[in-house]
């Protein structure tokens, strides 16, 4: 590859972008395009960003508002899948890097660039999120991986990189985690953590109360849902991203969130994490509980086993694919009776559900109920059994006989 002039950068001002940019003008003698997009993840990560990337080398700097899409043009996709990654992981950095590197891409070639780079390690998973977006969106563009290519092999060595050449960070040796937040979650990875048989100390935690510091009151929340998206909390109808904030705090108050999870990375190996993620706990949880409601048997068997599929898919960074929104399209039609709204008790981590109500609903306490009525006739179950049964009963006989 011939050494490219100008790099569009996923720019984010952690450690590893920031000596990116003075790494890549000294080895590539190129100019860098930093891109950065504003997915939620607060001001204290945005502000300053900007000069500080100039300050670093950058020739340009691009910051993007990226919030109201993210809500609603990925999440809410992933909501309405009712995705999860091995039971536990809600994806919230595997869902964002798609968008960002979609972004990266459309600055990339509005400016000019030839050529992009990323900060993600040669061990992650988000390296292959990253590159698989630039060969479905921009396959004509080189990409550069600096942790790939270059000799710092730990966040001590980039650390020390960074002081040499006067790059302000705000990670030290005694506090190297590595976190990602947006507005649907904050992971923390790193330090002790890497080692699963230590207890995650309470200090890494930054959205969520503690269950003991939690109120010793319980809370209540309502979410209401049209075709599997939520819509209003409390019956105040609000913006996709004003949503999910207002469900955040929410949670966040009542401790609700936390997961401490050892996961299969995609490119092979265990890695260990702690994630919070407390306004899309509770969607998720109102959902499952509306859709319990609203799809048949079968359906909603059916939806959660591709339900994990899509889980993968994301995960895996394979969004800009026909499957994926082949998927979308098959969740979007199931979704279409998910209309309703579910109140949920909250109390010091735990959720429950309090009310359930649908238009749609196919609960029927005619049928359901213990007292006997009209639209069931129990003398149909000894047919049912016996038809169910014939293959067990064959079986048996057919062994008994022998």
């Amino acid at each position: 590859m011939s050494k490219p002039k100008k790099v569009a950068l996923a720019y984010s001002g952690g450690l590893d972008t920031s000596v990116i940019i003075p790494w890549l003008k000294e080895n590539y003698g190129c100019e860098v395009v930093a891109v950065c997009g504003d997915i939620g993840q607060g001001t204290d990560e945005l502000s300053g960003l900007e000069a500080k990337a100039l300050a670093t080398g950058a020739a340009e700097v691009h910051v993007e508002d990226m919030r109201e899409e993210f809500v609603s043009q990925y999440l809410w996709k992933l909501v309405r899948s009712g995705g999860v990654y091995e039971h536990k992981y809600l994806l919230g950095t595997s869902i964002a890097r798609p968008l960002l590197a979609k972004k990266q891409v459309e600055v990339a070639l509005a400016t000019g660039c030839d050529a992009l780079a990323h900060g993600c390690t040669g061990k992650g998973n988000d390296q292959v999120r990253f590159e698989l977006t630039y060969k479905a969106l921009a396959p004509e563009l080189a990409v550069i991986a600096p942790w790939r290519e270059w000799n710092i092999v730990s966040r001590e060595d980039a650390i020390e990189y960074a002081r040499v050449h006067h790059v302000p960070i705000a990670q030290s040796t005694t506090k190297i985690y590595s976190r990602d937040r947006n507005i649907w979650h904050i992971s923390h990875e790193g330090g002790e953590l890497e080692d699963p048989a230590n207890a995650a100390p309470e200090a890494i935690w930054m959205l969520t109360k503690s269950p003991a510091q939690a109120p010793d009151t319980p809370g209540e929340v309502t979410i209401t849902f049209e075709k599997g998206v939520p819509v209003a909390v409390d019956g105040k109808s609000m913006k996709a991203f004003e949503l999910l904030e207002a469900l955040n705090a929410i949670g966040s108050e009542h401790a609700i969130g936390r997961i401490d999870l050892v996961e299969n990375r995609f490119v092979g190996m265990k890695s260990r994490g702690c994630y919070e993620t407390p306004g899309g706990t509770l969607i998720y949880f109102a959902l499952r509980e509306l859709e319990a409601l609203t799809l048949d048997k079968n359906t909603l068997h059916y939806k959660q086993q591709r339900a994990l599929e899509y889980a993968e898919l994301v995960y895996n960074g394979l969004w800009f694919t026909p499957l994926r929104e082949a998927l979308d399209a098959f969740f979007e039609s199931v979704s279409a009776t998910a209309t309703g709204e579910v109140k949920l008790q909250l109390y010091k981590g735990n959720i429950a559900p309090v009310s359930r109500k649908s238009p749609h609903s196919l609960y029927s306490l005619d049928i359901a109920s213990f007292t006997m009525g009209a639209s069931y006739d129990q003398k149909d179950a000894l047919g049912f059994i016996n038809l169910i049964g014939l293959p067990i009963k064959v079986r048996a006989l057919a062994a008994k006989s022998k």
